[in-house]
């Protein structure tokens, strides 16, 4: 999964408002701001990559309607 798709940006970018509200505010300096803005879309990648993980329905099998060949498990044993 690619780290700019769309659904990851969006979510990096709202797990980076609140760095660019404390950089904003003057809690953060640029330098600590600017460090802390790919750790964001790294977060957001590895939500996203969860999210689909969990929402992905598990693969099944294929079922094969051939002719199915009985067992020997299968038989009446006759006395």
């Amino acid at each position: 999964m690619s780290p700019l798709r769309w659904d990851v940006l969006v979510a990096g970018l709202v797990l980076a408002l609140p760095v660019l509200a404390l950089g904003l505010r003057g809690d953060f300096t640029a330098d600590e701001v600017t460090a802390r803005l790919p750790w964001c879309l790294l977060a957001g990648w590895g939500a996203v990559a969860l999210l689909r993980f969990a929402a992905t329905p598990p693969r099944t099998p294929p079922v094969h309607r051939g002719a199915a060949v009985p067992s020997p498990a299968d038989a009446d044993p006759t006395p």
